[in-house]
């Protein structure tokens, strides 16, 4: 592990990693960009749409109360015929001032009507204005004005647009009309019979108004329907009538007022559904969706403008900080894998706040690290003592190596509250390992010692494990050798609950127990059989690579050399129920008179703990 991490770093140019965490700001800040161009162009798409869109309604409403004030024009001049003049006349002596009151009606409203006629239940004319000869037998009773009057009498009906075909013409002139007919009541010698009333409006005046409100070619158009979907008015109508193009009038006509969205002939576009009062009349708008795409041109280029615009502020902002970022912590990388080949230079303290104090504490701890090892040197003769730190000294900075390598590529994610919980608790880690350079230390900070190292490998290994620490208040103040719970919980993690398909729980826990100290570590892991337990502590060759290298083995002669044969480690496991590792140890509170009686190996047996 520390030959594979150092090669790496080694051959890691400081510009190499300032380009991988440009690379990676740039492609960040590329993303967010495109999300918020995207995100942008959506909102203005839509708005614009709306907006489109209600303006249309709002030229809608207008047209068609335009529409309406013409037709109840309409209404009001029917209305004044029937109960005015013909409710007020009898046909048999009066028809000379039924005449002359169709005439001042008609006058009146020149502009907009071209006849009036009125029909007995026989379909014969009774009287008509302007005054004209009809034409031989048209047999009015089938005209669809007439048809539709007599099934609804209690309705007045608006036809469709036809050519007025009553009335013979001198000039040879025929006008497009919409009929606005009603059944009647006549009175012909005294006795009521029942007739139709036929006004003919100037087909032109709605066509003006239509005109006004349908723009040019490709964008939204309006047309005028009935309730059936029978064209009223349309601005292609010479071509639908000849069948070179189609409108979808018939499911307009069946919509109640609102927007829809429909797919006609291969073109998706919007329709909006205005209802005429009094008529049944369906004024429909209709918006084809590339209407709305070519108008967003000016919003697409003011997007891209300043998407560049951001693209070239951030490339300056990723640069300036990928050097700040990567700079320090190459840096102390750098001096490092110096001391690690053997060279003594300064470590290099610098950067942010977090990178300095780790830089501190890596420099605290090879100063203790040098002491620990001169002072081993001066104390070879001292057997205990030699004993002791020969096994210490398989201890590894493996452990330091990835947790450097962890804060790095946190860094380079801008995982910065990450990195910086890090390495505070690897400063942590330090203070209690090194303990300025004692052996013996306090159960309570070996306890601290155990959580700092757990937190870390809790990150690293993205909290696929449960860890709780259950320790008796009496026993914080008592002794033990130092960095004896972080194998049992290395092991616990790589053996125990590592690869386990629900959470992995460990728990530490501390009692009283004989007169005796003792810290258990209990995993939910896979366990092991009794003869694999059985060789734990006396096959040296099982010791791992992982961690710091220490093993149980290493553990349980530290102990033993520290405190005596009597105690050590006792490991209780089954398959698929979990292992259990617990540190015997005497009860002795801690004094500095005490540990330097431990340390020295003069304990001999009558100090009375």
């Amino acid at each position: 592990m520390r030959s594979r991490y150092s090669s790496f770093w080694e051959k890691v140019k400081p510009t190499g990693m300032q380009s991988v965490i440009m690379l990676v700001f740039s492609v960040i800040s590329i993303s967010i960009m495109l999300i918020l161009g995207i995100v942008m162009y959506l909102r203005f798409s839509a708005s614009s749409r709306q907006e489109m869109i209600q303006s249309t309604q709002k030229l809608m409403e207008q047209a068609g109360e335009n529409l309406e004030d013409y037709l109840i024009g309409m209404r009001q001049i029917s209305d004044a015929l029937y109960y005015n003049v013909i409710k007020e006349n009898d046909f048999s002596d009066q028809d000379k001032e039924i005449q002359r009151g169709m005439s001042l009606l008609y006058a009146a409203n020149r502009d907009r009507l071209k006849s009036i006629a009125i029909y007995n239940q026989y379909g014969s004319l009774m009287a008509a204005e302007p005054v004209a000869s009809q034409k031989e037998d048209p047999d009015v009773t089938r005209q669809d004005w007439y048809v539709q009057a007599v099934s609804e009498m209690e309705n007045m009906h608006f036809s469709t647009p036809h050519i007025q075909n009553l009335f013979d013409d001198d000039a040879f002139r025929y006008y497009w009309v919409i009929s606005l007919s009603r059944v009647v009541e006549l009175t012909n010698y005294g006795e009521p019979q029942s007739g139709v009333l036929l006004v003919d409006m100037d087909y032109s005046g709605i066509s003006r108004m239509m005109k006004q409100i349908n723009a040019p070619a490709n964008g939204p158009y309006y047309y005028l329907c009935d309730g059936n979907g029978r064209i009223i008015y349309h601005m292609r109508q010479i071509q639908i009538s000849n069948g070179l193009f189609r409108e979808n009038s018939r499911a307009a006509a069946a919509h109640r007022d609102g927007v829809y969205d429909e797919v006609f002939e291969g073109e998706r576009r919007k329709v909006i559904v205005n209802t005429i009062s009094y008529t049944g009349w369906k004024l429909v708008g209709v918006i084809p969706y590339s209407v709305f795409t070519s108008g967003m041109f000016d919003t697409r280029y003011f997007i891209v403008m300043l998407m560049l615009l951001m693209a070239m502020m951030l490339g300056v902002v990723n640069r300036v900080v990928s050097v700040r970022i990567s700079s320090p912590i190459l840096k102390l990388n750098t001096s490092v894998i110096e001391y690690e080949a053997g060279e003594k230079p300064e470590i290099y303290i610098g950067g942010s706040m977090e990178i300095r104090h780790l830089g501190h504490s890596i420099q605290q701890s090879y100063e203790q690290i040098d002491m620990l090892m001169r002072k081993i040197v001066l104390e070879q003769t001292e057997r205990r003592k030699s004993e002791l730190e020969a096994l210490q000294s398989q201890i590894h900075p493996h452990f330091l190596y990835n947790t450097l390598d962890s804060i790095t590529w946190m860094i380079e994610g801008e995982k910065n509250d990450e990195a910086v919980f890090m390495i505070s608790q690897l400063a942590k880690l330090f203070r209690i390992s090194l303990s300025k350079g004692r052996t013996v230390i306090r159960i309570e900070d070996e306890l601290q010692h155990a959580v700092s190292y757990m937190n870390i490998l809790k990150v690293r290994y993205k909290n696929s494990f449960s860890i709780s620490f259950d320790v008796a208040p009496e026993l914080l103040s008592c002794c033990t050798v130092k960095l004896i719970l972080q194998p049992l919980l290395e092991n616990a993690i790589h053996y125990g609950v590592v690869g386990m398909d629900d959470c992995g729980e460990i728990v530490v826990t501390g009692r009283v127990s004989d007169k005796m100290a003792v810290l258990s570590v209990t995993d939910n892991g896979i366990g092991m059989s009794a003869e694999e337990v059985s060789c734990l502590l006396t096959d040296s060759g099982r010791v791992h690579g992982h961690g710091s290298g220490v093993g149980l083995v290493n553990v349980n002669n530290r102990i033993q050399i520290l405190f005596g044969k009597e105690y050590g480690l006792v490991i209780e496991s089954e398959p698929d129920e979990g292992t259990t590792v617990s540190i015997h140890m005497p009860l002795i509170p801690y004094t500095e008179e005490n540990r330097k009686i431990l340390e020295k190996g003069q304990r001999t047996g009558n100090e009375g703990w």
